[in-house]
Parts: structure tokens; C-alpha cells; sequence
């Protein structure tokens, strides 16, 4: 088969030219997830580009992205496919009225003609025009290329990773109307996970492992200038700065890359060159979102010297 990548040094330029900017670890996973044709399980804090890694790698090498949005309660028929039972009741009311019109006109229908005709409706109701794909199916059915994001898998119950387990170890599905379909081509998949609960050690087994955590200071100002258009290096390296410090006080939720990005944005559209103390308390609700967070940041930002430079030049 042929591979989207020749090497890791492939993927990093790949993955750049669709605005991600990976480093050598994070090239050398995905690498090894096409070759090994094995699943990713990409943890760590929210906001890091777990989510975002899976629709860059989608556009550098033009495989269709298919997402599953994990949710606490989501089922196989949410997940793998499920009968349109809407269709089915009209099709089979249908049949009931075209066999009743016959029957009239015979006067009587014998019990084989009305099990024969119950099999014909049964038969039809449960094929591919009555078939509801989901995520799951879809990935497997695909003749094209597709890169699954399973996302936020840690918010499903132990069942439904049962079965997420089960199609990941064997890419097939069995349904018992149709029979067993076989994936055409392997997916590459990626699942993500916050950490909020502990995954199934056979699901961690079956995954190649990635743990993608906040950037150094030089990655995110790389983020900032690669993601913001108008911003200077110089407000970019601050910004980073900033946030870096800001990371460092004990937080509820610490900002992530997106809130970053957004924060950079925020500047660059109030016109700010130089961030003082004052504009980052005014502001700094663009990077908080808990009460308590806001006011540890503001007490920081006050400890601050006048011109903020403990910020903006450490």
C-alpha cells in the first residue's frame, strides 16, 4: 500500500503546511500510526490541539475526516448505525394496503401467501436503503481514504469503550440483517482523551500513546504568529510570556492554546503593541473563564512591576 508520509521529516512539513506545528514527537507518532496501522490515543489538558492534530493530519494528506463526538450516554446506535424505523413503518403500512387490495379481490389469503409476503416485507425493510450509518460504520464502509477522530473518548461509559475496542481490533462490523463488513482500508484513528476518567488498560494496549501538553514558550509564540495574522513578533513573544506566567499560579482551569490564540487576537484588534498591566487585567477575562482564576491573575499581574516587564521580558 502506499503512504502519505515517506518520513517523520514528511509529516512535520505536512502537518506545518496545514498550520500545525508539531514537533519531533508528535511527527514521529503520527509516522508510525500509518505505517503500524495502528490507533492513536492522544491525552492530555484541554485546549492543547489533540482535536486539532486529527483535522490537520485529515488536510495534509486529503483523507476525509469523520468525527465521533464522545457524550456520556452516546450508544451503538449513536456510534455504529441503527434502523430508520420511520421508513420501515411506512414501507410495511404500505405492503399491509397493496396486500389487503389483493385480498378483497381473491376474498381470502392463505397462511403460506401471508408468511411469504411477511418475509418479502422483512427482507426489504432490512436492507441498505433502510440503513442509518454512523461515525463508526462510515470510517469502516469508506473506499476512500479517512482519518476517525473519536473525540473525548474518556466521556463514555465502559460499554460503549467495549465497543469502540471491539471495531478498533478487528475494523469490522456484524450486522445481523447484512452480515459482517469488512473495512475496505484501514482508517487512521485518532482517540482523544482530557483525563477525566482512566481509560481500559486493553484500550490503551491496542493504541500507540501521545501525550501532547501546553508548548514551550518559543512553540506558542510560534503558534501566535503562525495563527494570528497582523500580530508583530515582538507582541507574540509577550504574549507568550504573559501566558506562561499565568500558567504557573495555581488555577482552576489554566489557558489553553485556543484562549492564547484568542487573546492574541483580542490585541491585535484593540490596536496593543506593548501589554502593560493594565491591559492584560483588562483583558485577561479573554484567557480566564472561572471568577476565582480571574482574581489570582489579577493579584499576580498587581505584583507586578509598573511597566510589567516581569512579565514580558523574563
Amino acid at each position: 500500500m502506499s503512504f502519505s508520509f515517506p518520513d517523520v521529516g514528511a509529516v512535520r512539513k505536512g502537518l506545518a503546511d496545514a498550520q500545525y506545528l508539531a514537533d519531533e514527537g508528535i511527527s514521529g507518532v503520527v509516522y508510525l500510526a500509518e505505517r503500524l496501522q495502528k490507533p492513536v490515543l492522544v491525552e492530555g489538558p484541554a485546549g492543547t490541539g489533540k482535536t486539532q492534530l486529527a483535522k490537520s493530519v485529515a488536510e495534509a494528506t486529503g483523507a476525509r475526516l469523520i468525527r465521533l463526538q464522545c457524550y456520556e450516554g452516546l450508544d451503538e446506535s449513536k456510534a455504529l448505525y441503527e434502523w430508520n424505523y420511520k421508513k420501515q413503518l411506512l414501507r410495511i403500512q404500505a405492503e399491509r394496503q397493496t396486500s389487503d387490495a389483493h385480498s378483497s379481490d381473491s376474498q381470502h389469503s392463505s397462511d403460506s401467501q401471508s408468511n411469504g409476503m411477511w418475509q418479502h416485507i422483512e427482507e426489504d425493510i432490512f436492507s441498505e436503503e433502510f440503513l442509518l450509518t454512523r461515525p463508526l460504520l462510515e470510517a469502516i464502509r469508506s473506499s476512500d481514504p479517512v482519518v476517525l477522530l473519536i473525540d473525548e473518548v474518556d466521556r463514555v461509559e465502559v460499554e460503549t469503550e467495549a465497543l469502540l475496542l471491539e471495531i478498533l481490533s478487528d475494523y469490522q462490523v456484524s450486522i445481523p440483517e447484512l452480515g459482517t463488513v469488512s473495512a475496505s482500508q484501514i482508517p487512521l484513528v485518532f482517540l482523544t482523551s482530557n483525563n477525566t476518567r482512566e481509560l481500559s488498560e486493553a484500550l490503551k494496549r491496542r493504541c500507540l500513546f501521545l501525550h501532547i501538553d501546553y508548548p514551550d514558550l518559543a512553540r506558542e509564540k510560534e503558534i501566535v504568529l503562525a495563527k494570528v495574522p497582523g500580530v508583530s513578533d515582538n507582541l507574540a513573544d509577550q504574549i507568550a510570556r504573559v501566558v506562561r506566567s499565568v500558567r504557573q499560579i495555581e488555577l482552576k482551569k489554566a489557558p489553553s492554546v485556543s484562549e492564547t490564540l484568542d487573546w492574541a487576537r483580542t490585541l491585535v484588534l484593540l490596536g496593543v503593541e506593548y501589554i502593560g498591566a493594565d491591559t492584560a487585567a483588562e483583558t485577561v477575562h479573554i484567557l480566564l473563564k472561572y471568577r476565582s482564576d480571574i482574581e489570582k491573575a489579577l493579584k499576580e499581574f498587581n505584583s507586578y512591576s509598573e511597566d510589567f516587564e516581569v512579565a514580558t521580558n523574563s
